[in-house]
């Protein structure tokens, strides 16, 4: 996986990442109370949600959990995910 520095910065032995996901529905109270729990406790240090655009934005701790990981805990949260959005795709709903 390639990286850039807007998409990393590393803070003594702690790579943080940024995954954006395609959110199938709007978040319900319960979902986001599941996700505040989760942050800064599996190496997601924070997420934004983007009503609008109905995606969810996380930064992660990569030195801890990989990708995989961060999808599985969403699912565990019962997030309704439809899948990441990838950066050519981010830049498609902006030209849209």
């Amino acid at each position: 996986m390639e990286l850039s520095a807007s998409d990393a910065a590393i803070l003594g032995g702690v790579t943080l990442l940024e995954i954006t996901y395609e959110l199938q529905s709007p978040l319900n109270n319960e979902q986001l109370r599941k996700l505040g729990e989760f942050a800064n406790t599996y190496g997601l240090r924070r997420f934004r949600v983007d009503e609008n655009a109905k995606q969810l934005t996380f930064e992660y701790d990569a030195s801890r959990l990989k990708e995989t990981e961060v999808a599985n805990i969403l699912r565990h949260a019962g997030v309704p995910v439809m899948g990441k959005v990838t950066p050519s795709s981010a830049k498609d709903l902006l030209a849209g």
